[in-house]
């Protein structure tokens, strides 16, 4: 075990890496040991917790009894828990598992500093460790949600929208830039709201025009959009501007209209396709990822089998499918979860079923076509790659051949030669 040395094991999304970020740069800034490999040991150990859904929940509660076992076996010295469980469950943590040091909300993180016996720098708002591969990061704009999902536990956790100041992001993406990152992968509980608090009006259109300007980025990826009131000047920048990626993650949830009511969704079946052909008409030859709820209180077969119907005839680019989660503090918990788990399950592998066929008949499209391509890594005897309308970890891949040393980082014109379901395979061009 190392001593003085700090571990920060990040778990659930994306913007609670880019929250561990944050706080690795706090603590690499005073000049503390971060270990940088999750497996060696360590002294302290600061577990970001996901609290979301189940599996999240489970995971985040296997790695504190991971850690607290370490401790007792003194492989650890300190064991402390932050973020979403923690923010949500303070008192069952601390009554259940008294082996943790300390705990945590999600807006802790000046006092988790001071309490490591550091100082908070406030100028080094915008400045983090990045931890994905250096030339991209996650890009958080804002926290919070306004919206009412009634599956969704998020505002309870981490309050109402807020967004962060046009000038800090501008600020934070200049000094990513200046570290090498060229994409930046934007993220919020609710991208199309950014600016509303701040300005009075939506703003993201506003600021995806200044991020094109910062000398360094080439592609600005949008994760995370409500598919209500989306703001047409992004659609319009994206159709016009080469490094805002024609790509958007927006979650429909589901398509069945009594579900989508009874999920406090302020869409509708109608809505639903106006907007994706409205998406289509705007931004020709745009990536759409959506994400859909199988087993919400009361689905019914016939529901759902609308459901599969609506992924039949979009046939969205992308698409993940989870299985409803029953969560105290959200509308939905007083509705019976009546679905069973295997229902759920079955239902969630028939739609995963139908996107895959889509999804290589899409493959196969680009078959013969050129694609500009960042290169993430060299894996085996291929490179691995991404295309404009590929998000990291959850899109395809593309894999390279080349008699050539390609450089990681880097973006290249491949031709595409073969596809799978969810991979292509390409050659530099």
């Amino acid at each position: 075990m190392k001593k003085n040395t700090i571990k920060i094991v990040s778990l659930g999304c994306s913007k609670n890496l880019v929250d561990s970020e944050v706080l690795m740069g706090q603590i690499q800034a005073n000049g503390l040991e971060l270990v940088a490999n999750e497996d060696d040991e360590s002294d302290i150990v600061i577990i970001n917790t996901c609290g979301f859904i189940k599996d999240a929940k489970e995971e985040s509660i296997d790695t504190i009894l991971n850690y607290a076992q370490a401790k007792k076996n003194g492989k650890v010295q300190k064991v402390i828990v932050m973020g979403c469980l923690s923010e949500r469950y303070t008192k069952e943590l601390k009554a259940e598992m008294p082996d943790i040091d300390n705990i945590y909300g999600v807006n802790d993180i000046p006092q988790i500093v001071k309490d490591l016996g550091a100082i908070y720098k406030k100028e080094l708002i915008g400045e983090r460790k990045v931890s994905t591969p250096s030339h991209f990061a996650y890009f958080k704009i804002s926290e919070g949600c306004n919206h009412s999902c009634a599956f969704c536990a998020i505002p309870g956790i981490r309050g109402k929208h807020k967004s962060r100041s046009m000038e800090s992001l501008i600020d934070e993406a200049q000094r990513l830039a200046s570290k090498g990152v060229k994409e930046l992968i934007m993220i919020a509980q609710d991208l199309t709201y950014y600016g509303v608090d701040n300005y009075g009006k939506k703003m993201l259109g506003n600021l995806l025009e200044k991020l094109a300007y910062v000398e360094g980025i080439e592609w600005i990826r949008l994760h995370y959009a409500y598919p209500t009131q989306f703001p047409e000047d992004v659609l319009s920048l994206m159709a016009s501007n080469s490094k805002i990626c024609k790509y958007l993650d927006i979650p429909l949830q589901h398509n069945d209209d009594r579900i989508l009511k009874s999920m406090r969704r302020s869409h509708n079946s109608k809505s639903n396709r106006e907007l994706v052909a409205k998406f289509r008409e705007m931004v020709p030859g745009l990536t759409i990822r959506t994400t859909f709820i199988v087993g919400f209180p009361g689905e019914t077969d016939e529901e759902f089998e609308h459901l599969k119907d609506f992924v039949r005839e979009m046939r969205f680019d992308r698409v993940g499918v989870f299985t409803y989660s029953h969560e105290e503090d959200t509308h939905a918990f007083s509705l019976e979860d009546n679905v069973p788990q295997k229902v759920k399950d079955r239902r969630a592998a028939e739609l995963m079923q139908i996107q895959e066929e889509i999804s290589l008949e899409k493959n196969l499209e680009k078959v013969g076509k050129t694609f500009k391509v960042i290169v993430d890594r060299l894996e085996d005897n291929f490179y691995v790659g991404r295309t404009e309308g590929d998000s990291y970890e959850v899109d395809n891949e593309v894999l390279i051949s080349s008699q050539i040393d390609l450089q990681i980082g880097e973006f290249y014109n491949v031709e595409i030669t073969d596809a799978e379901t969810f991979d292509i395979f390409g050659i530099i061009k």
